[in-house]
């Protein structure tokens, strides 16, 4: 009993920083919400991608130590910034990209920020489940305002521009969304790898200033997608639209010489038939 209690309680310290960040991003997306099922399934994908990242790592790991480096700074360097940061971020985004590239609900601008950000979180959930259990609940708290935010702030940066790829491919730009499909996982694997660099620097204040940068940074990048999001080109609307849609107003037509005399509006149930388009456009 206790031990399931205890089991409870890490579960509990390791994921609700990352609920309160889904949360916020889920309700930011005010265009067309995302279907649950979609988002749960994105969730767990990060939780393959943190499995496949770690044998990534150990494979990297393996073959850095065959390796001879100039200082042991370049080798801490190296190793976060293509074995640790690349293997993790280049897994979240090709799960991500293979369950939602050609979805039919990515259909606006801001969805790729919130399919990348709750694959990054479902991998930080897992991860930090992984220090709990070895660090307790110090490490829990220490994760939770700085690794916790720090993978959903990798998340942003990779679904802004997953979006501008999609975006880009929509319109017919093939080189272009290639270039934007590079970035988005670019980068996420600089960001992540300074962010982890950072920290064997031995300056906290660095560290902290850093990390309070990227936080800023990626609230606004999230306001400012969430403010312009935008149907993509040649896509459509659900056609679940609530019963308080928007009337049609129609108008007689009683010949060129005569006047309105009346409007008729129509009832407020959606036809099924109908294909919406975003009010915004």
């Amino acid at each position: 009993m206790i031990l399931g209690t205890l089991a409870l309680i890490l579960i509990a310290a390791a994921s609700l920083p990352a609920l309160v960040i889904l949360i916020y991003v889920y309700v930011k997306d005010r265009t067309e919400r995302e279907p649950g099922r979609l988002l749960l399934k994105l969730f767990f994908l990060g939780f393959l991608a943190a499995v496949f990242a770690i044998i990534a790592e150990l494979i990297g790991d393996v073959l850095l130590k065959k390796m001879t480096f100039a200082s042991e700074d370049l080798e801490i360097f190296i190793r976060y910034m293509f074995v640790v940061a690349l293997s993790e971020e280049f897994f979240k985004y090709i799960l991500m990209r293979k369950a939602t590239w050609k979805n039919p609900n990515f259909n606006c601008s801001y969805d790729g920020v919130v399919y990348a950000v709750f694959t990054s979180l479902g991998f930080a959930v897992l991860e930090n489940l992984f220090y709990i259990i070895n660090g307790g609940f110090s490490t829990a708290l220490i994760r939770a305002v700085t690794a916790i935010p720090g993978h959903a702030s990798f998340g942003v940066f990779m679904g802004v521009f997953y979006s501008f790829a999609k975006r880009q491919k929509s319109k017919g730009n093939h080189t272009a969304s290639s270039i934007f499909e590079i970035l988005a996982v670019a980068l996420p694997v600089l960001v992540h790898g300074i962010y982890d660099y950072s920290t064997t620097l031995g300056n906290i204040w660095l560290f902290i200033g850093f990390i309070i940068v990227l936080f800023v940074v990626s609230f606004i990048l999230i306001r400012r997608m969430s403010v312009n999001d935008r149907i993509l080109p040649g896509a459509e609307m659900s056609t679940d639209a609530p019963d308080d849609e928007i009337p049609v107003v129609s108008v007689p037509d009683d010949g060129p010489t005569s006047t309105v005399g009346h409007v008729i509006i129509e009832p407020t149930k959606p036809d099924p038939n109908r294909k919406y388009t975003n009010y915004r456009e």
